[in-house]
Formats: structure tokens, sequence, C-alpha cells
């Protein structure tokens, strides 16, 4: 049989496998082969009876998925004659006895799931996902009895509101959010004290400060460092699929400064969506070649919110045309009572119809009885006419960053009308804004044109 070598490619990610910090954290953008060099990192220990590694993500499905941390361990540890185990969690066994199994700590009360064990190599991918309560729990629960000191590896993308954020800030740059490459991997130490983190460059200084004497006090204190990845590192990735910094370039500006850059810092704001200068025309009248219509609406609770402030009916009225670029047509903003929106969905969709043929209608459908309530009776209401609901999750910003992508691309159009300085005014101030009432509708129309779903309802 051939013989089949792995070591890590040189670079940021041969740092990482070398790193002999108590924790290393490898972050930054995405495709730079952090989840790879995880995989290997137990291989060095597996002919060790009692070592175990566990690798955590937050949900099952992420460990599960096509392309996920199970699925690529195959191309691993199989060569190394590990026999794959499904139950009761996912998991590899050596030939020596040695695992590495693979789980999820999605709950906060998941952590005591693993209280009383031992665990000399733990594992986080995508460390960001995971609590700060979480991770300083598991970090109670590396330790051995295999001879091996217990250390910690973790991967994450930025994400400049996570307390990963706040961890590793001595190794960005404060100012523009990048990782200070003269600090990549320069191993610091700390020491948690009531919730609080206090660093030193060296761990005698803690031990002075905290006055540890004996050999059990002088371990308290941690060495950690911060490996910064970028996509440039993972050469093979770069060579199997030249695409995929298309990819990352194609982002909007926040995700792009992310996956691609690694900026630390960059977060939503105002302007870094939506900005009228992006749009491609601003069209005197509807194109001829608009081969698709949808109207999304997002609906006002109530015609007044608890304070008093009115609330909106936002429809958007988005085309996709013959060369695949958008249109917004037609944008409707109402405070109304309940049974004039009702009135008003319904005009709308009669006069839309009429004016280009078959519009079909996007609603959103929130949580809970009451919503699918609700969307059974819009359904009802516009009998005769295609329309769904959707169900409302995740995010505003995380739904408005597929449209953002497009639109900062300069891929969209505009009919000129006397709705469009408002728009643009919202358009522009999100996610900052009040309001976001044409946004969601916006976003909730170039999904619904992008979408192959059936229309209808089902509960």
């Amino acid at each position: 049989m051939e013989k089949v070598i792995f070591r890590p490619q040189k670079g940021k990610q041969e740092k990482f496998l070398a790193c002999s910090a108590d924790i290393c954290i490898y972050g930054g953008a995405a495709g730079g082969g952090k989840s790879y060099a995880l995989l290997l990192e137990p291989l060095r220990h597996i002919g060790n009876k009692q070592f175990a590694a566990v690798a955590f993500r937050r949900t099952s499905p992420q460990i599960l998925n096509p392309g996920g941390l199970w699925t690529e361990s195959f191309n691993i540890y199989g060569l190394f004659g590990a026999t794959p185990k499904l139950s009761p969690k996912p998991m590899w066994i050596f030939p020596s006895g040695a695992t590495v199994t693979f789980s999820h700590l999605e709950m906060e009360q998941t952590k005591y799931d693993w209280q009383g064990s031992q665990i000399p190599l733990i594992m986080f991918d995508e460390l960001t996902h995971f609590s700060e309560t979480v991770f300083f729990y598991m970090l109670s629960r590396n330790r051995s009895m295999c001879g091996i000191r217990p250390y910690v590896r973790a991967t994450c993308n930025p994400d400049a509101d996570s307390w990963v954020a706040k961890l590793i800030a001595w190794w960005i740059d404060p100012d523009t959010g990048y990782p200070i490459e003269e600090r990549c991997g320069k191993i610091r130490w700390f020491i948690r004290r009531d919730d609080t983190i206090y660093w030193a460059d060296n761990k005698s200084d803690l031990w002075e400060q905290f006055n540890l004497i004996t050999d059990e006090e002088k371990e308290e204190p941690k060495s950690i460092t911060f490996i910064n990845s970028t996509l440039q590192d993972n050469k093979l990735l770069m060579q199997r699929d030249p695409s995929y910094i298309a990819n990352l370039k194609a982002l909007p500006t926040v995700e792009r400064e992310r996956l691609l850059y690694g900026n630390w810092k960059i977060k939503q704001s105002a302007g870094l969506f939506f900005k009228r200068t992006q749009i491609g025309s601003m069209l005197p009248c509807v194109p001829n070649d608009v081969e698709q219509f949808v109207r999304a609406w997002d609906l006002a609770a109530t015609a007044e919110t608890e304070k008093g402030d009115p609330a909106y009916t936002a429809g958007v009225l988005m085309g996709k045309r013959a060369d695949g670029r958008y249109v917004i047509i037609d944008v409707i903003n109402v405070r109304q009572s309940a049974s004039d929106v009702r009135a008003t969905i319904r005009h709308t969709a009669e006069s839309d119809n009429a004016k280009y043929g078959n519009v079909r209608i996007r609603l959103p459908q929130d949580p809970g009885q009451a919503g699918k309530d609700q969307a059974q009776s819009f359904i009802k209401l516009l009998a005769g006419f295609s329309v769904k609901a959707v169900p409302v999750s995740g995010s505003k910003e995380a739904r408005a960053e597929p449209t953002a992508a497009q639109w900062q691309a300069g891929n969209f159009d505009v009919v000129v009308a006397d709705w469009n300085e408002n728009y643009f005014s919202q358009m522009e101030s999100f996610p900052a804004s009040k309001f976001k009432d044409m946004v969601d509708a916006t976003n909730d129309a170039f999904s619904e044109l992008e979408s192959r779903a059936d229309f209808g309802y089902s509960f």
C-alpha cells in the first residue's frame, strides 16, 4: 500500500499545528484551512490508548452536514486504521484505543452533560458560536491522566460583537480591525478571577501578582495565542477552486471584510448594506423585459405601537429581467388599521395583476399559532392569486445580506416615482433605522424571486 503522509501547509496552518500554548485560536478569513488543521491535531496522539479528543460544534447538523467535520474526517482518520461509529455520538476509534469524538453544545445547560469528564484535547470549531460561559466551563473538563498535557484548540471567523473578539483584542489592530502580523502566534498568559481576565507577558508575572506559591497554584495561569488565517495561506484550495475568492468578493461589505480580509472590528452599520449610489439605473418606466414579478409585504402588527408610534405596512413590487437584473417597480408604505391593510393588500393584488399579469405575492408568517392564523386568513383573502406565506427566521441583517450582495454589485434598477426618496432613505439607514419595513419587504421579494418553492400555505 502506498504510504500516505499528512502535513500542514506551510505558513499559518503549520504555525497552528506547531503551537505550544494551552489555548490556541486559529481565526480569520474563510477558506484558510482552519477546520482541516483542527482535524489533523489529534493525529500526534493516536498511539496513546488513553488519549481522547472531543471536537465541538454548536449544533449536531453542523457536524454532519456535507463538507463538515465528520465528513472531512473520513478523508483522514480512516487511513490510520480508525473505525467510525455514529452512536451514541459520532466517533473514531483508533487501533490503540485512542478516540476522537464529535459533539454539539447547543444549549447552555448542555455543558453539564460533560460534568466529570476528562478530555485531554478539546477542539472548538467556530468558537464565536459558543458562549463565553460554555467555553470556560469546558476548560474545567480539559484534564488528562494519559501523560499528555491538556490543551485546547479552536477555530473561528471574525465577529466584532463576540466575546472572542475581546479575548484576542491584543492581537488585533484597534483602528483597522485587522490582525497585527507581528503578534501572530505570540504567546501571552492570563488568569481569570471573578469573571475578569488579567493578562501578562510572562507566567511568573501572574505568580507574583496573585501570590501563587504552591505548584498547584502556579498551574493556574493559562497560555494563549491567536493565529490569523488568510485564504492565501490555503494554496491547495486556491488551486483546486480558484473561483472561491470571487465568491467571497461578491459578499456584502461587512461579510466580505470579515470572511475575505479577516476584519475583527467591522460591524453592521448604516450605509454598509444599501446605498442609492450603487443602483444601476433610475428607469423612467417599467422595462418590457421583466420575466417575473413578486410583491412582498411586511405587515404591521397593529396600527400603532405600545408607545403610540404608528407602525408601517410595506409592500415592494420587484421584477427580475431577462438579463438577470432586478428592478424595484413600486413601493407602498402605509400606516393603517388591520382592516384597511387587508383592503390595501387585496386592492394592490388586483391592480398588480391587471398591469403585469401573474404577480406572485409573498407574506411573512410570524412564529406561533397567531402567526399561522394570520397567514391563513390572508391566504383566504387572496384566493385566486399566486400567494404564499413564509415563516420568518434569522436576524434582519442576515436576511438582508443576499439582497445587499446584488445591490452593491449594481444589479438593481429602480423605477422613478414619488416614493423613491422615502425608500432610499430607509434602505441607506438600515440597520440603524427605527423602521425597517421596506427593507424587510425588499429582502423577501428578492428571496422569492430566487426561490423555486411552490405557492400555497401549509401548516
